[in-house]
């Protein structure tokens, strides 16, 4: 009793609620309450519309806060109303598990150990998941959801689908969500990640009963879908939007010429060469005419051949807007060399976008050729000559540094 007294009063000193979305769980949902409330007292259950005799089940813990509503909205909508009902109540943080059995409430412990030194962080419990009983398409869709949510973020991760998390809700309030369904929870970490909340893992274990006594209300066509169009949204939010301005906050941020000489450009743990062709092709990605998909060819490429990400895109914002029309222009008369001479655009004799207009349309085959190939060539030619300005600056700045 001495036990569950000390932890109750660490959950209500922290401003911590227990919080349980549950839809159809009335066979497990008694079992999870009685393993929880053993440690707290501060648990709210959301019942999304349940069907079966969940309600009953809640009638017999008094002792808990609930948020009812039928018809059934999805996970999403019950997490977000529980968010909101828990900030009502006066909790800064709520720790999620699901209604199923498959947490252990002795994780919980875990999660408050972990939670003075990082109050601004969403804690994620991560999953064993080469453990027995662990269902395949758990491990595959797991690291689906991990590879588009570095994509998406630049974090990398364990376990980006555990449902086991401490969410710091008094620091996500005033954000606006898209998903009612299973594929908040990706939403929620990319966007708090977007913020500026940071994304930390704590490992726990987890209880996977046997396939032929598991309840699951994952529809994998229909949820696999959604999940995919709403990478496809955040992948084109990061790149066109997120990405940028990050760069453009960390030029302005104090010490950030300082940072990027000595821990990017300097840096000892990488030769001269790596520096070199990380900016190389920065350049090159910077200025080879695909628009619109620079950034995130650069990324992928960096991320291939391992190169410096942060020298990488850094170079490849040399395609800045005031540079753009010089890129052009170089593209046009560079790609001179690659179509016939009397078919050729001169941009000097069509200043005017009406007359670059009908030069394209009276030979539009030959001139996007031109531009292309002109364009490449010149990305090739701008990436070689930073790698080799980059390479004699690194041999004098960095003399001892490996080659």
């Amino acid at each position: 009793m001495t036990d569950n007294i000390t932890h109750n009063e660490q959950f209500t000193a922290l401003k911590v609620a227990v919080l349980i979305p549950t839809y159809n769980n009335a066979n497990t949902l008694g079992a999870v309450l009685q393993d929880v409330l053993s440690y707290t007292s501060h648990v709210i259950v959301v019942n999304d519309g349940s069907t079966d005799h969940t309600a009953t089940v809640l009638d017999n813990f008094p002792q808990i806060q609930r948020v009812d509503y039928s018809p059934n909205r999805g996970k999403g909508i019950a997490l977000r109303r529980g968010f909101r009902y828990a900030l009502e109540q006066g909790y800064d943080y709520v720790i999620t598990m699901d209604a199923d059995g498959q947490h252990f409430a002795s994780d919980l412990l875990v999660f408050m150990a972990k939670l003075p030194k990082h109050k601004r962080h969403i804690i994620i419990g991560a999953r064993n998941l080469q453990q027995e009983n662990m269902p395949g398409k758990n491990t595959f869709a797991n690291k689906f959801s991990n590879f588009w949510f570095y994509v998406e973020t630049g974090l990398k991760g364990p376990d980006t689908q555990s449902g086991y998390r401490l969410y710091p809700v008094y620091a996500m309030q005033g954000m606006h969500f898209m998903c009612t369904k299973y594929e908040f929870e990706i939403e929620v970490l990319v966007r708090c990640s977007w913020k500026g909340i940071k994304i930390n893992w704590v490992p726990v274990k987890v209880y996977y009963p046997p396939a032929d006594e598991r309840v699951s209300h994952f529809r994998p066509f229909r949820d696999f879908s959604r999940i995919s169009i709403l990478n496809t949204v955040l992948v084109l939010i990061a790149f066109l939007y997120i990405k940028p301005r990050n760069f453009i906050r960390y030029l302005f941020k104090k010490d950030s010429w300082y940072s990027m000489w000595h821990d990017h450009f300097l840096n000892k743990h990488e030769s001269n060469a790596m520096k070199a062709v990380s900016i190389g092709v920065g350049i090159f990605m910077g200025i080879v005419p695909i628009w619109g998909l620079q950034l995130i060819t650069a990324v992928a490429v960096a991320a291939y051949f391992r190169l410096n990400k942060a020298l990488v895109l850094i170079a490849c914002n040399i395609s800045m807007p005031p540079l753009i029309p010089f890129f052009i222009y170089g593209s046009f008369e560079t790609g001179k060399l690659f179509v016939p001479a009397d078919t050729a655009i001169t941009i000097t004799d069509n200043l005017s976008i009406e007359g670059l207009k009908k030069m394209l349309s009276q030979n539009g085959l030959l001139n996007a050729v031109q531009y292309f190939a002109g364009g490449t060539m010149l990305a090739i030619a701008g990436g070689l000559m930073g790698f080799t300005i980059t390479w004699l600056c690194l041999k004098v700045f960095r003399p001892a540094a490996n080659n």
